[in-house]
């Protein structure tokens, strides 16, 4: 499915009274839910085999960024749960609700950890490890790039 085509289907469900499209092409499946303002359902984008999956131009940077003042960060010990995409990251399902997780959470593979908005979709991000949060390395709001580490759970 092209890049096109989507932007149309995109472009009828917001103009419609439909709440969710799902079209399948071939090998290519795209579900299309269109956001409200209470959020009911959380859609997880998840990549299969034979899916097209599409990302937006980069916008041309302006300038370089200056350096960070320390040159060398120390690495954190456990494992890192990194962004799956670009988009804003949120730590609770609605402004005012109770973070999904906090430093010192005991977690299990599976848990919610996070939500990312892309493209007014809301993306949950799951555990893929078992273990505790040690850290949490993005404030609530704050836009985040693909791989950019969001977690260490030890």
């Amino acid at each position: 499915m092209d890049l096109r085509k989507l932007k149309t289907l995109i472009d009828l469900v917001a103009e419609s009274d439909i709440a969710e499209l799902e079209v399948t092409e071939g090998e290519s499946k795209v579900r299309i839910v269109k956001s409200s303002a209470i959020p009911q359902n959380q859609m997880v984008m998840l990549p299969h085999q034979g899916v097209q999956q599409y990302s937006a131009p980069a916008a041309p940077a302006a300038a370089p960024a200056p350096a960070a003042a320390p040159a060398v960060a120390a690495e954190p010990t456990g494992h890192v749960v990194k962004s799956p995409m670009v988009g804003t990251f949120y730590r609770s399902s609605a402004p005012g609700a109770a973070a999904f997780v906090e430093v010192g959470a005991n977690i299990k593979e599976g848990d919610t950890l996070c939500i990312i908005e892309a493209m007014k979709l809301l993306n949950e991000i799951d555990a893929d490890v078992s273990g505790t949060v040690t850290k949490i390395l993005v404030e609530n709001g704050q836009p985040v790039e693909f791989g950019q580490p969001l977690f260490v759970i030890g």
